[in-house]
């Protein structure tokens, strides 16, 4: 009799706390020089040697690491993105999605599911955003993850969409300006505002320093919910507008709504929703899903993202055909006459 492919999904939760201890634990930059032996790893990391050999088995039974003797481990190229220098890291993403929050959040999926409120939210007793505004170290996981993210979506979306028909660019929660910085390099007569908290906006000169672009564009503390700069060309908003419910959402957009020209472009790099769900579809049900556990937020369908932008004062003009490679679509809104 053949397993149940459901059970593949239960145990699901076991490789995903193996590749995240891995990941808290530095275990990859401590291989990063070579071969070492659990002894050798458990003084360079701080922990149980025996404890870390059995975690190290598991590590090579994923791939992630190479048994090459009875007690030798190496990194594989498949693990080498767990390095936290890595030009592909996805340590961060790794951190905050399988780390202590969100794992005790999705863990209450079903009591969401009960209630119709984020499962954070009451086993925490405040809001993801809020939480983090207290806490620095997950505040800077967060802003990591969401860089490498974008850092793989940005080719995508620049080759989707044509960024060269405006002149300013305002990215809106554009964190440390991963994004802004690529579509700066990849059209050289842009300039660029970088809008964000304080504390999302740490690592931005550093980012646009290093993609050679800090020259153009000016980098702005603030909060989209009370205002953003006026008189740019386009205002871009990536991975944000998922993150409210409907009413909270078209608050965000009724701020952007005031400082636009009627000439200007509100541009929304989101996942949409298809009408009906296949399994091809699992990446963008998924983040739908972490939305709900997590904020009160949620991936929307193009009917839904029409609505909601009339309902803030924007007619929708363009929306990519397809996806890009990392799931994401381009939507594009003018201001209603």
């Amino acid at each position: 009799m053949t397993r149940p492919r459901l059970l593949d999904f239960a145990y699901g939760y076991m490789p995903a706390q193996i590749v995240y201890a891995a990941a808290e634990l530095r275990l990859a930059d401590a291989l990063a020089e070579g071969p070492r032996t659990s002894a050798e790893l458990a003084e360079k990391t701080g922990t149980h040697a025996p404890s870390l050999y059995r975690l190290l088995r598991a590590l090579a039974s994923m791939g992630v690491v190479a048994q090459r003797e009875a007690d030798l481990f190496e990194l594989t190229s498949e693990g080498e993105p767990l390095r936290s220098d890595h030009p592909a890291s996805v340590r961060g993403l790794i951190r905050l999605f399988c780390g202590p929050e969100v794992w005790r959040s999705w863990g209450d999926l079903a009591g969401t599911v009960r209630s119709g409120e984020p499962a954070w939210d009451r086993l925490i007793g405040m809001s993801s955003f809020e939480f983090m505004a207290g806490h620095e170290e997950l505040a800077e996981t967060f802003n990591r993850a969401m860089a490498e993210h974008t850092r793989e979506a940005a080719p995508g979306v620049i080759e989707a969409y044509d960024f060269g028909r405006f002149g300013t660019i305002a990215d809106l929660g554009g964190g440390d300006g991963t994004l802004l910085a690529a579509i700066l390099r990849a059209v050289p007569d842009a300039r660029g505002v970088l809008v964000d908290l304080p504390a999302g906006l740490a690592g931005a000169g550093r980012t646009l320093a290093e993609a050679g672009v800090a020259g153009r564009c000016e980098v702005v503390p603030g909060d989209f919910f009370e205002s953003v700069p006026d008189g740019a060309d386009a205002y871009l908003l990536k991975s944000v507008i998922h993150d409210w419910n409907d009413e909270r959402a078209a608050a965000v957009l009724r701020t952007c709504r005031k400082a636009m020209r009627p000439d200007a472009r509100l541009i929304l790099v989101e996942f949409v929703m298809p009408p009906v769900i296949g399994p091809e579809n699992a990446g963008n049900i998924m983040s739908d899903v972490n939305m709900m556990v997590v904020v009160d937020g949620r991936e929307r369908t193009e009917r839904e993202f029409r609505d909601l932008l009339e309902s803030a004062g924007f007619r929708l003009t363009f929306i990519t055909a397809a996806p890009t490679s990392s799931g994401y679509r381009v939507i594009e809104a003018a201001p209603a006459d």
